[in-house]
């Protein structure tokens, strides 16, 4: 999808998805010192405005202006701060001072595209930092439920971790994660890619 159908599907006055955070960013962040955080592909908003509930610093990037825009009234909604930067990832320029922590929640981009956004990301990372990828795994297509039904949009956790080291990034973790999605028919597991990783110096 481009800027202009995901445009068009932020429209509405309801959030697309739920006010809650991503369950993966809440359990890998939990335990870090809050400091300055960038939420790439932000969408609405949700992820970037409980960072900032929990002390962080955000920044938020997204090429949707309608997305965006809801994130902002989101956050005011809520009482907290952030950045918004219209921007797709690829094309982002991070500051030199980087970031504390670096999430790409399901950010779905073909290739070649999602590495260059990926590299991207990885150099926000500032020394200490961390780096967090949750995606739709490929596998989710035929052992998963709900995700983008195109294979070229999906990701490994090989693939990911591989791009992580080769930005220098110590990986801490990196596997195939079960998350539940509640469904008329009863709940139903859809498997995620997470690889969560560290700049050491």
């Amino acid at each position: 999808m481009d800027r202009h159908q995901w445009d068009e599907r932020y429209s509405g006055d309801e959030l697309i998805w739920t006010s809650t955070p991503n369950e993966f960013l809440v359990s890998e962040v939990v335990g870090l010192p809050p400091g300055r955080a960038v939420d790439l592909a932000c969408g609405e908003g949700r992820n970037a405005v409980w960072l900032a509930e929990q002390g962080w610093e955000v920044t938020g990037v997204d090429f949707s202006a309608v997305g965006l825009a809801k994130a902002r009234r989101f956050a005011e909604l809520w009482n907290v701060q952030a950045t918004w930067v219209e921007s797709a990832v690829q094309d982002w320029i991070p500051p030199p001072e980087g970031f504390d922590l670096v999430a790409v929640l399901y950010l779905q981009l073909p290739q070649p595209e999602r590495s260059i956004a990926l590299e991207v990301a990885a150099s926000a990372v500032a020394p200490g930092g961390t780096f967090l990828v949750v995606a739709h795994d490929r596998e989710n297509l035929t052992r998963g439920f709900g995700g983008p039904p195109d294979a070229a949009v999906l990701y490994s956790v090989a693939d990911v971790t591989e791009l992580a080291v080769g930005a220098g990034l110590t990986v801490e973790r990196a596997e195939q994660v079960h998350r539940v999605v509640d469904t008329e028919a009863g709940p139903r597991d859809a498997i995620d890619t997470l690889v969560r990783a560290k700049r050491t110096r």
